[in-house]
């Protein structure tokens, strides 16, 4: 099966592999790529020494670009959302890891159950990007989280040419393509050889990481989305 693989390039050729591996042919079409901002981060790192949060890898690699600031933080407890973030913490030497299973609402739940997260004890602090769904912040402030959000890295588009596109959809129309953010799946729906060709997608199966993804696939597209049971990547490549 040809897989349209719409991530940015790092975590891009993660998912590649693992679906060349799966016995799928993954086609590469990185829309945005992340700018780093190290500074912000490591200047929020040394004005707290509690709990961090982060729902994106981004972050981790953010932190990893300067090893030597970041070695006396990796004894301070690290919620992630997701396993893959997760891992990517403990790789870069974080030795305290906790994942939710769920969204950045569940990894609020979780940094709640312990009694030295909550409001008036520690601040946690949130290495976020931007754009992004703000569903952690919303349940932390529901759950009377005390929480710092400090922007680490920003998305920016990738300029995609008319010529690439069509080039692509004519010779190597995916059969399947993976969206695993909302603002991905609007980008792509938004490029001119897609948004004036959608009959061009008519068949191909549109794999979403969430239902808020889904959503903005177009009217027309609708019934060929998919969603995970979980909203993780493992769950959304068996749906291949």
């Amino acid at each position: 099966m040809r897989v349209l693989v719409t991530r940015p390039p790092h975590p891009g050729e993660r998912t590649a592999k693992r679906l060349a591996e799966m016995g799928h042919e993954p086609i590469m079409l990185p829309l945005s790529a992340p700018a780093h901002d190290a500074d912000a981060a490591f200047a929020a790192l040394a004005n707290s020494d509690g709990p961090i949060s982060v729902t994106s890898a981004e972050a981790i690699r953010v932190l990893t670009e300067r090893p030597d600031d970041l070695a006396p933080h990796l004894s301070r407890p690290l919620y992630a959302v997701g396993d893959a973030t997760a891992d990517e913490a403990r790789a870069a030497g974080f030795r305290d890891v906790t994942a939710s299973t769920g969204d950045g609402a569940d990894l609020a739940d979780r940094i709640a159950q312990r009694d030295t997260a909550r409001s008036g004890d520690t601040t946690v602090l949130y290495l976020a990007g931007f754009p992004r769904a703000e569903t952690f912040e919303t349940r932390a402030a529901d759950l009377g989280l005390t929480v710092t959000t400090v922007e680490c890295y920003r998305m920016r588009r990738l300029d995609i040419p008319d010529q690439l596109l069509r080039e692509l959809f004519s010779a190597h129309e995916p059969d399947a393509i993976l969206f695993y953010s909302r603002r991905t799946a609007e980008d792509f729906f938004a490029l001119k050889e897609i948004s004036a060709n959608l009959d061009a997608l008519i068949g191909v199966r549109l794999l979403c990481l969430s239902q808020a993804i889904a959503d903005a696939i177009p009217v027309t597209l609708q019934g060929q989305s998919a969603i995970p049971d979980s909203p993780d990547e493992a769950a959304l490549l068996s749906l291949l």
